[in-house]
């Protein structure tokens, strides 16, 4: 069965920078399309990026665009989600998801598998 470890969520003060990890078990990143979410509270979950191999560039949420960066390390299978000048509306769980075969999508519906989700809070 897949299984999908998140980790680098935390606290950082608006313009700083976190990078999530999420490492899927039981099937490489190279099989998957590998989405990222976050959830506010009181806000529905909202699509932030994705990346997949049948695909060029990675989706980028018009929100993020231009400050986020997901990539892949295929010998770590490993997806990375870089956010650079963060954002007090950045606060949410962020969660990874995998969705197969590896098509992006930003309807988290389709996704199969999905993290536990990671606490991001932009705070001074």
């Amino acid at each position: 069965e897949v299984q999908l470890v998140e980790s680098g969520g935390g606290l950082v003060q608006p313009g700083g920078s976190l990078t999530l990890n999420c490492t899927p078990s039981g099937i490489t990143v190279h099989e998957l399309a590998i989405g990222w979410f976050r959830q506010a509270p009181g806000k529905n979950r909202e699509a932030v990026s994705c990346i997949a191999t049948s695909q060029g560039a990675p989706y980028y949420a018009d929100s993020v665009s231009g400050r986020f960066t997901t990539s892949r390390d295929i010998a770590e299978n490993t997806v990375y989600l870089q956010m650079d000048r963060l954002k007090f509306g950045d606060t949410a769980v962020y969660y990874c998801a995998a969705h197969m075969p590896p098509l992006c999508t930003a309807d988290a519906a389709m996704y199969d598998y999905w993290g536990e989700g990671t606490q991001v809070t932009v705070s001074s």
